[in-house]
């Protein structure tokens, strides 16, 4: 993402990701029952604090907006386009305030202290120092001790409280690293060594240092919230900027502890810093959408962090590899020419399911998130290949070339489109321009009419340009995506506009869906009718907040069936993840650990969802007998995955008993790419219980035995569930052991006010005294 980002797609055999977080049980300090009203489901509440949640959300748990705002429509707005370089400028008074309900600024980085910052205070900083005299909109409030952006979005702010401003840290170019005051890049190595030491251990003081220089940051500049866009703490090898490599490559194996470890810390230092201030403050991440990334990344464990994820659901085709595809399209068609070569739409354990699409990114995180905790990512950019050949109109052509950009660390790639059709592009580790075909939308809408627009002499081209062939815009209806094709030059651009973002916002609006993210605000367009041409402006904005200010209220709801309010204190995790490219089929081992105090008997089932952004053929290999009890969705996903979740069930075996404190390991087998499983149920005794990790919202910790019985989540298709041989906390239910009696192996009978099982065949063996080898297996008390 967030200039010019190189994301690697799935092959077979390269695998796709699914992971593990350890749950974390829900804390059991009360807070004012107004606070925990307004959280919303599935977020870590700071242990001990009484978060202000209600300063921004509402008694349902959804974010309050204003009147007019029911979706979100967030704005990345960066610091870079300030006129000051010749190329038209992009100010705070440029933004469409009224259309938007989030701003996030690009780019803060991580000094070599650690400490979040934006460079040293100049009247050259653009963000604390720069001015733009005799701008219109543009002059500074003299209310605000820095100049330059910051006091920009803050003057603006006043006019329009409702509109949140987040400072957005990282992005492609300076997550390992940051551009020093002199703009050349400083190797520090960022995110990677700021929260991941060398060894792969986790950097705990470094993400302390860092966290509270965030906290300070947002309060000194008026901020909302931190936005981390860490590109990536996966562990797919050569993953993110090459010239990250040499610390990322490193450090692999711990930078999905890291990146937990910094949400969490984070996290917490915001809640105690926002219990202070009588305001929440937001933490919000940008995350990649690709398959091949988010394999490396396990389940995606940081997510309970946050108030929300950005998907960056676009580049998802671009001129790092040959395959000629839309940037962002939001279904699969089951052509991309990427995904057949790997063989996933052959591969049966796949299911047919293409997995560079929109739709499928977001059903991945709705695995494990409520809808309205997602947005989708739109790019106000193109992404182009020239010399395409085959294909349909150039969709799913090739155009393969081996001349890659010096420092891009690829020997092979696409061979991007340059010149006229690559207006927005970056440079090389030559300085030379990077072959991309990225252009803002009001550049690409002038190549489709036709026009050279004037402000090409600030691109560096000369005033008398001309155009060669026609840009004929193209548009697939499965896909939802635009293009344009020249086809006497064999140039295809991907591109977006009032179609297409009217039909993502109406999918927004019917999946219930967060809103949306764009990447970046700069690239929307109007038409100057004066000049005949196109410029910058919101008209794609205006178009989203058309579709959402009257929508329904977003889904705060992760699961789809009703769950019980009492909760186990049982932790579940996916974790030992085979790293990188061995991480196929995919394979952790699941750890049920038991924190209550009642001993689970073998046979206990436990229940869980995980998103259908993976096929329905989960499996474990260690006799747990998992089974999916319920499919929201079967077969390819052309058009769209068609439903949320695969329900699965699995069992204790009947010789595995877990006592508390006690943790039991599985092996797990997925196929697909999934966030970390939710809606978690345990049935014992014949009552059913959430788990407390699990986070959901009216749910209390409870022990077995206690309150009246709660029934079984409804449509889980098992049927009424098998009853436990005791109940624990009242009288014993089995019958006393006697000692002239034979049992038979499984048998079950109290003694002593405990449960005993019979691993084999006995007679005159008192439960209790045969030692933990000897016949009788302690269930616990009864």
């Amino acid at each position: 993402m967030h200039s010019p980002t190189r994301v690697r797609a799935l092959l077979l055999g390269a695998g796709t990701a699914i992971a593990g977080l350890l749950l974390t049980t829900l804390s059991s300090t009360s807070s004012h029952a107004v606070d925990e009203d307004c959280r919303p489901d599935g977020l870590y509440q700071t242990p001990g604090v009484d978060v202000p949640y209600c300063s921004v959300y509402d008694t349902a748990g959804r974010e309050k907006m204003g009147a007019d705002h029911q979706r979100r429509v967030i704005g990345y707005f960066t610091g870079w386009r300030t006129g000051k370089n010749g190329e038209p400028a992009y100010l705070a008074s440029d933004l469409p305030w009224d259309k938007i309900t989030h701003i996030n600024y690009a780019f803060a980085h991580i000094g070599s202290d650690h400490k979040l910052s934006v460079g040293t205070d100049s009247a050259n900083n653009p963000a604390t120092g720069m001015t733009w005299p005799g701008v219109a909109g543009a002059e500074m409030d003299p209310g605000y001790a820095y100049k330059g952006h910051f006091n920009l979005l803050n003057k603006f702010k006043k006019q329009h409280p409702d509109v949140k401003t987040l400072v957005s840290v990282g992005g492609w170019a300076e997550t390992g690293g940051y551009f020093g005051d002199d703009g050349k890049r400083v190797s520090s190595g960022g995110f990677y060594a700021m929260a991941t030491n060398a060894d792969g251990s986790v950097n705990q003081a470094g993400i302390d240092t860092f966290a509270d220089s965030a906290v300070t940051f947002i309060k000194k500049y008026g901020f909302n919230g931190v936005d981390i866009d860490y590109e990536y703490p996966t562990t797919m090898k050569d993953a993110g900027h090459p010239l990250d490599w040499p610390f990322a490559n490193a450090r692999r194996a711990g930078l999905v502890k890291g990146y937990a470890a910094l949400m969490k810390t984070l996290r917490e230092k915001l809640d105690r810093a926002g219990a202070q201030d009588g305001r929440h403050y937001l933490l919000t991440v940008a995350a990649p959408s690709s398959g091949y990334l988010l394999r490396g990344m396990e389940t995606f464990q940081v997510q309970k962090y946050l108030d929300y994820v950005n998907i960056m659901s676009y580049d998802l085709h671009g001129a790092w590899n040959e395959y000629v595809g839309p940037n962002a399209s939001l279904f699969d068609d089951g052509k991309d020419a990427e995904l057949a070569a790997g063989g996933v739409y052959s591969t049966s354990q796949y299911g047919g399911i293409g997995y560079l699409n929109t739709d499928w990114a977001y059903h991945y995180f709705r695995g494990s998130m409520p809808a309205g905790r997602i947005n989708i990512g739109l790019p106000y950019y193109t992404r182009g290949f020239k010399n395409v050949t085959g294909g349909t109109d150039g969709l799913w052509g090739k155009a393969p070339s081996t001349t890659c950009p010096a420092g891009s660390g690829l020997t092979k790639c696409g061979d991007g489109a340059v010149g006229i059709d690559n207006l927005w592009h970056d440079k090389d580790d030559n300085g030379k321009e990077s072959p991309a075909g990225s252009n803002p939308m009001w550049h690409a809408k002038n190549l489709e009419k036709g026009v050279v627009g004037d402000y090409v002499t600030q691109y560096g081209f000369p005033s008398d340009t001309t155009l060669t062939g026609t840009y004929a815009r193209k548009y697939d209806s499965t896909l939802v995506a635009p293009w344009l094709w020249n086809a006497e030059k064999k140039v295809f651009l991907s591109t977006e506009d009032e179609q297409s973002v009217a039909a993502k916002a109406d999918y927004v609006v019917d999946q219930g869906i967060g809103g949306t993210m764009i990447w970046e605000l700069a690239g929307d367009y109007d038409y100057n009718a004066a000049k005949g041409q196109y410029e910058m402006g919101d008209t794609l904005t205006t178009t989203m907040y058309e579709k959402f200010k009257s929508a329904s209220p977003y889904g705060a709801k992760r699961s789809t069936i009703e769950l019980p309010t009492e909760a186990l204190d049982i932790d579940v995790s996916f974790g030992q993840f085979p790293l990188g490219d061995s991480n196929y089929p995919i394979s952790p081992k699941l750890k049920i650990t038991n924190n209550s105090t009642t001993t689970l008997p073998g046979g206990t089932e436990f229940q869980f969802d995980y998103g259908t952004s993976a096929p329905n053929n989960a499996k474990d290999q260690s006799g747990f007998g998992t089974t999916i009890i319920r499919s929201d969705h079967t077969g390819n996903n052309v058009g769209g995955l068609k439903g949320v979740y695969h329900r699965a069930s699995l069992k204790l075996p009947g010789w595995q008993s877990l006592a508390p404190g006690a943790s039991v390991e599985l092996d797990f087998v997925y196929y697909l790419p999934v966030s970390t499983p939710s809606n978690w149920t345990v049935t014992l005794s014949g009552r059913t219980y959430a788990l407390a990790g699990d986070l959901a919202r009216g749910t209390t910790i409870g022990q077995p035995g206690t309150g009246s019985p709660s029934p079984s989540p409804s449509d889980t298709g098992t049927g009424s569930p098998s009853p436990s041989p005791s109940q624990p906390g009242g009288t014993c239910a089995p019958a006393a052991w006697t000692a002239t009696t034979e049992y038979g192996g499984g048998t079950v009978v109290s003694h002593k006010s405990h449960t005993w099982k019979a691993k084999w065949w006995t007679k005159g063996e008192e439960p209790g005294t045969t030692g933990e080898w000897g016949v009788w297996q302690d269930l616990g008390a009864c």
